[in-house]
């Protein structure tokens, strides 16, 4: 049990060279940090940063002032479900997500934005690219393949499957899941943290720090099953005609540029499952990072910039 009160959601809201707003999109309310940079909103080119499981925006801090001081607004966001975002109790289909990131875009007064994710956030630019290709100029991905790729290696690749599947199926359980997240003060959160990323930045002074923040966000109420609820669509669905219909129409290739980066060390989402998939996005760069496990954009944060200014050109 956690010995410690539950944060309020607006504990998330850190200081730092960069701005917290409010913004409605589809129905509900998003927290969006926006990097501090040059010039007007509407005169840069918007870049969305979305966060992958268990994390928020806090995640993306190295790219909102990077990207920021490169001269494109740079915003991450709360996805729904998490950190000082709305709470909902549905929404965490593929088909809703997708529908947040379009709204966002609009909400920003852009017609379009290059979407970065990393892991689950990865999903969501995957999926928002398929259904509102008008909305999305580039999509750049960490650690997150193609879902019809991943499903793919999870069901014929047994060192994915070892990886991804333990994890994923002990979410499954309705309440098990959420005092698993949330107890001892959101420890499982740090040992996902510190298990996934690689050894020399898992042992850091930043790691340490990290895991507190991302401990503390974890708990804040409703977010540990908003979380799970992600997860659980992504398995109950696989069985049902609204799971069908979203991977038949995830089938359609993807013709805006791709880059797909991968850390090196990344233990979790393997090399071969990456590589994978290029039928799917023709116009695909593949890039590993060095020096950097499955949270690559903040193990090795200089690289993983370098390489989203390549493509964003």
């Amino acid at each position: 049990m956690s010995s410690n009160p539950s944060p309020d959601p607006s504990s998330v809201r850190y200081d730092g060279p960069w701005t917290h707003k409010d913004v409605h999109a589809n129905g509900i309310r998003f927290h969006i940090t926006e990097g501090a940079g040059p010039g007007g909103e509407g005169g840069r080119p918007l870049v969305l940063l979305l966060h992958g499981f268990g994390d928020f925006w806090w995640s993306w801090r190295h790219q909102l002032t990077g990207l920021a001081a490169l001269g494109f607004r740079a915003v991450a966001v709360d996805l729904r479900g998490y950190g000082d975002s709305d709470k909902p109790p549905r929404g965490y289909d593929g088909w809703t997500l997708a529908g947040d990131v379009a709204g966002l875009i609009r909400a920003l007064g852009h017609a379009e934005a290059t979407l970065v994710g990393h892991a689950e956030g990865g999903l969501v630019c995957w999926a928002t690219a398929v259904l509102h290709p008008r909305l999305v100029r580039s999509i750049a991905v960490i650690s997150s393949p193609h879902p019809v790729t991943l499903k793919r290696a999870v069901l014929r690749d047994r060192r994915q499957r070892r990886q991804f599947l333990p994890n994923f199926l002990r979410y499954q359980p309705p309440r098990y899941g959420e005092r698993l997240l949330t107890e001892h003060d959101g420890f499982e959160i740090e040992r996902l943290l510190r298990q996934r990323a690689g050894t020399t930045w898992a042992t850091s002074t930043e790691a340490d720090d990290t895991a507190r923040r991302m401990r503390a966000a974890i708990r804040i109420p409703g977010t540990a099953h908003c979380a799970l609820e992600y997860q659980r669509w992504a398995f109950r669905s696989q069985w049902r005609p609204d799971g069908r219909r979203f991977m038949s129409t995830m089938r359609e290739p993807i013709r805006i540029p791709v880059l797909s980066l991968r850390g090196e060390s990344d233990d979790y989402i393997l090399a071969s499952t990456v590589r994978r998939g290029h039928d799917l996005a023709p116009d695909r760069r593949l890039v590993m990072i060095p020096a950097a496990g499955h949270f690559a954009h903040q193990e090795n944060p200089q690289a993983v910039t370098a390489e989203l200014a390549k493509l964003l050109g």
